[in-house]
């Protein structure tokens, strides 16, 4: 920038800037406090960041786990970019640190999931891997079903969301990746569909499990819904995410329903570690 710019930018008025500043994005504020003392301490005013912040986002702090401690609105706004537990724990709350977009992650406990009330079938349980108090465990079932809900209106608006289950295999899991599974998400009349495996890191176990049920996944396979195949990867997190699908969140409010079924072959299966279903912001936003 040259030095004649540099001048006319410091005589701006800095409540000048901050309402200027309050039209651009977390990043292009980030980026222009480094321009001159005057948008250094315009990026800091609370006109900026009250405008980054959600619209409900005095009902979201009345509604955390654990009180935030800031002073400034920009102060706020960072404490929200890390993950804060809400309604009792059973919701993790989040801000997009450049774009100001929300993620949502609905624990186990928020999701219905097919039998979670027979502890033959799952266990909750603790374990300090999860950001919620518990996860759910399956021990044993034929008939995996997973499904969750979320407003459109409690997201960020004109952004397109992908929504991700969250889990982990033990190692004593089996029957998971032998019949495929299906993921769906509905919106109004919109239905994004898609399978998946649930792959065990057992190798030899795997190969037996195949060979064993050649006949009946091959008949399976036949019967699975067109859509999108998604495989499960690995998370800066430790844990593992499968996308179900993608919705966009336009200015109309609509229920975002997810899912997630095993193909109907009452195959027995047990090892998924389930801590819930994350909701946020494709990476090309």
């Amino acid at each position: 920038m040259s030095n004649s710019m540099g001048g006319f930018i410091d005589m701006l008025p800095e409540d000048c800037v901050s309402t200027i500043l309050s039209f651009t994005s977390p990043t292009d504020t980030f980026r222009s406090s480094m321009v001159s003392s005057t948008f250094n301490s315009a990026a800091k005013s609370d006109v900026v960041w009250e405008m980054f912040l959600p619209a409900d986002y005095k009902d979201v702090l009345s509604r955390v786990v654990t009180p935030l401690a800031f002073t400034t609105k920009k102060e706020l706004f960072l404490c929200l970019c890390n993950p804060i537990l809400i309604d009792g724990g059973r919701k993790s709350f989040k801000l997009e640190k450049l774009s100001g977009k929300i993620s949502y992650m609905l624990s186990a406990k928020e999701l219905s999931i097919s039998s979670q009330n027979d502890p033959m079938q799952w266990t909750w349980k603790s374990i300090p891997q999860s950001r919620f108090s518990e996860v759910a465990e399956l021990r044993t079932t034929s008939w995996l079903e997973i499904h969750g809900k979320i407003k459109t209106q409690i997201l960020s608006p004109n952004t397109t969301y992908g929504a991700y289950l969250i889990m982990k295999i033990s190692n004593r899991a089996y029957g998971l990746d032998s019949i495929p599974s299906e993921m769906s998400i509905e919106v109004g009349n919109k239905v994004c569909n898609g399978t998946t495996y649930l792959r065990q890191e057992d190798g030899k176990k795997q190969q037996m499990d195949c060979l064993f049920y050649r006949n009946r996944t091959e008949v399976l396979r036949k019967r699975v819904i067109e859509g999108i195949e998604q495989i499960p990867s690995e998370r800066e997190d430790g844990w593992m995410e499968i996308e179900l699908g993608e919705f966009f969140s336009g200015e109309s409010y609509e229920e975002v329903k997810m899912s997630f079924m095993e193909v109907k072959g009452y195959q027995s299966k047990g090892g998924l570690i389930l801590e819930g279903i994350e909701i946020r912001p494709k990476n090309y936003e």
